[in-house]
């Protein structure tokens, strides 16, 4: 198990180094929208790292080192937590980019987006750091939580944040569904000839929240309500189980965010052929495709 997700930290590492690396690298991606999937991109990054490094000081490390395992757990703590603040805030974006379509880019500049994931990073370091500064049961084995070293009590409260983040993250993206079904109707009535692709958009932008939404919960909510029933006494090979696939939502979020997304792709295929397949799309980006 620890092997499994040691090599599922070292892909989600090296996909999302690769979405880094093509946000970097294209001037044209200097959008809020880009600048929050490479805040994504970095807490998946810095999670994949924190699995390897999570192996290497349980398994490579002699003599064990509890400044090392704290250290190793904070970076953990800290990256999925900058990972799911950073699918919120897409979501806040998405929602803002409908609710507010008239004034939504001249409200929401780079210096504004770039001031808010500082923001967010800074709660999010701020966590990680709660291992080193007592958020832990190493000198207690009996209050460990399976998310050992964090105690059971403090694993609770995490499991708790995280689960009303996702009831925020759901209410919003039904909202999203309501304002993109009200667009819908006006413009098919106001313009009946556009009906037809105005209804395509939609049903694409419903097929995509639906993806979102279930891959996230498939991937962390069983994980989370096992977190608060459990403890360091129910068998590892539970907690193993359902970590994997919480792990796995690293490796999945490039593919939902990123590579999904025209000018990523566009600036993929230029990196790695220098060319642009004629059958790609040029059309304009919706709302939908963000």
């Amino acid at each position: 198990w620890d092997i499994a997700l040691c090599a599922t930290g070292t892909a989600v590492a090296g996909e999302n180094a690769l979405v880094l690396a093509v946000l970097f690298y294209t001037p044209s991606l200097r959008a809020p929208m880009f600048l929050l999937i490479g805040s994504l991109a970095l807490g998946d990054l810095l999670a994949g790292l924190g699995l390897v490094a999570n192996f290497a000081v349980r398994y490579l490390l002699r003599p064990p080192s509890e400044a090392a395992e704290l250290a190793a757990a904070g970076l953990l703590l800290a990256a999925f937590s900058a990972s799911v603040c950073s699918l919120l805030a897409i979501t806040v974006d998405r929602y803002l980019s409908l609710y507010n379509a008239l004034t939504y880019h001249s409200e929401r500049t780079l210096g504004f987006t770039c001031a808010m994931v500082l923001l967010m990073w800074l709660l999010c370091l701020g966590v990680g750091l709660l291992p080193l500064l007592g958020w832990n049961c190493l000198r207690d084995q009996s209050s460990c939580s399976i998310l050992r070293p964090v105690t059971k009590d403090n694993a609770a409260v995490l499991a708790v944040t995280f689960l009303l983040l996702f009831a925020l993250m759901m209410q919003l993206y039904l909202q999203i569904c309501k304002i993109a079904f009200r667009h819908a109707q006006q413009i098919a009535v106001q313009h009946q000839f556009i009906a037809t692709a105005q209804a395509t958009s939609t049903r694409k932008g419903l097929s995509t929240l639906s993806l979102i939404l279930g891959t996230f919960a498939l991937c962390w909510i069983p994980f989370a309500i096992y977190s608060l029933v459990a403890d360091s006494s129910y068998p590892a090979v539970y907690t193993y189980s359902l970590a994997l696939p919480a792990t796995c939502n690293s490796l999945i979020n490039p593919i939902i965010y990123a590579f999904r997304n025209p000018d990523i792709q566009k600036s993929l295929w230029l990196a790695c052929c220098g060319c642009i397949p004629s059958t790609f799309s040029s059309r304009p980006r919706t709302s939908s495709d963000v």
